[in-house]
């Protein structure tokens, strides 16, 4: 007896059935990055607080179970979001930096700071839900903004100087004055963000570069005046 082509050849299991060309991981990763591209833009036109979970679902037309697949809580989400996003901005930076390792420093500033720029600005949707929704929302997430900033403290230092000093004092200080440059930074960013949403004449990605540039020319001189001192 001949047997049945069903009977001859088994169903795939669920784990290995495709969809529209996807497997189950791939739809599993198409789900979380359209969760996370939904929770981008509703964080940016609604803020953090102003935005629920259901909110998210259905901009990335997404079930809540597929989302708690992926995340435990919004703040979960927005974690994750914040990581992705800050791991973008620091690849530019330090592909600009490198690009410009051969230069002066006046000039290798300005190229690491327009890639700084560039990587927030060109979709502004990127600064507001890094610089402008991070802060407040949760100690995790206020932990996580910080480690961003030594982070970005240590690669200014760098920048600055090369190598770490032997004196674990003048390094600690060195990282210290990085980290207050950074926060300057950061503040001068927050309040193009905020000036670039008043609706009446918006600041332009080149007017941020311009004083970010010369906020760390200042800072870069005085370092070295008292450096020399």
């Amino acid at each position: 007896m001949t047997r049945s082509k069903s009977a001859a050849r088994p169903a795939p299991s669920p784990a290995r059935r495709r969809i529209r060309g996807l497997d189950a991981e791939q739809r599993s990763a198409q789900r979380r990055s359209q969760l996370l591209d939904a929770a981008t833009e509703l964080f940016a036109e609604h803020s953090y607080s102003g935005t629920s979970i259901e909110q998210i679902c259905q901009r990335a037309y997404v079930g809540t179970k597929g989302f708690y697949d992926h995340f435990d809580s919004k703040e979960a989400c927005y974690l994750a979001l914040l990581e992705q996003l800050t791991a973008q901005i620091q690849q530019r930076a330090a592909a600009g930096a490198a690009a410009a390792a051969d230069l002066g420093w006046p000039e290798r500033a300005a190229a690491v700071v327009d890639a700084f720029v560039h990587a927030i600005a060109d979709d502004p949707r990127l600064a507001k839900v890094t610089f402008g929704e991070a802060g407040g929302i949760s100690p995790t997430v206020e932990k996580m903004r910080r480690s961003n900033r030594r982070w970005a403290a240590a690669f200014l230092d760098r920048e600055w100087a090369g190598e770490p000093a032997d004196d674990p004092a003048v390094q600690r200080a060195r990282l210290a004055l990085a980290l207050a440059a950074i926060g300057g930074m950061f503040e001068l960013v927050a309040d193009w963000l905020h000036h670039h949403d008043d609706g009446e004449a918006p600041d332009g990605a080149e007017t941020l570069s311009t004083d970010l540039t010369a906020f760390l020319t200042v800072l870069h001189a005085g370092r070295g005046a008292v450096a020399a001192e």
